[in-house]
């Protein structure tokens, strides 16, 4: 399995068990979530619990609750939201801290596409959720997540070459 890691915070956000299509000539990945449940879960075992006596409130008291795969899995931060120029400073911040942290070739094609998904992402700003990985660093990597026109699942944009590949 390979998961990958923020280069400027060591947090985990992606792994291979999500499919990702690059955007912006690769700076961007785009990966889709879901709603999935938790908790409790209702077993029918083929007993019938009213003919027997019991109540119908007897046994297990969870709360299922309603989760996005990927924030629960990466256990993912939401963050406030920005404005326009709160997100252009952040990219500023977010650029010269990476940009040592690449090589050559890689800042290379970073510089250049970066703007462009600057763009894409302020395009979208109003309908962006913020996330940070777990250490909750605010000068690291952060991923956004959107709902596609009608659906019911989010989309996750991670800038790509913040990102580190690693084994487990």
């Amino acid at each position: 399995m390979l998961v990958y890691q923020d280069l400027l915070s060591g947090d985990e956000l992606p792994s291979d068990s999500f499919s990702y299509t690059e955007l912006g000539n690769g700076v961007l990945w785009e990966v889709q979530g879901k709603w999935v449940v938790q908790g409790a879960v209702d077993v029918n075992i083929g007993a019938n619990p009213s003919a027997e006596g019991a109540d119908e409130d007897e046994g297990v008291d969870d709360q299922a609750i309603k989760v996005v795969d990927i924030v629960d899995t990466f256990r993912l931060q939401e963050q406030p939201s920005f404005d326009k120029k709160q997100f252009v400073a952040y990219m500023k911040k977010y650029i010269k801290n990476l940009t040592p942290k690449l090589g050559a070739e890689q800042e290379e094609v970073f510089k250049n596409n970066i703007q462009g998904a600057t763009k894409y992402l302020l395009s979208k700003l109003s309908d962006l959720q913020f996330f940070v990985g777990e250490s909750m660093a605010d000068d690291t990597g952060m991923v956004f997540a959107y709902y596609k026109d009608g659906a019911t699942d989010p989309t996750f944009l991670y800038l790509a070459h913040g990102l580190k590949e690693v084994k487990c």
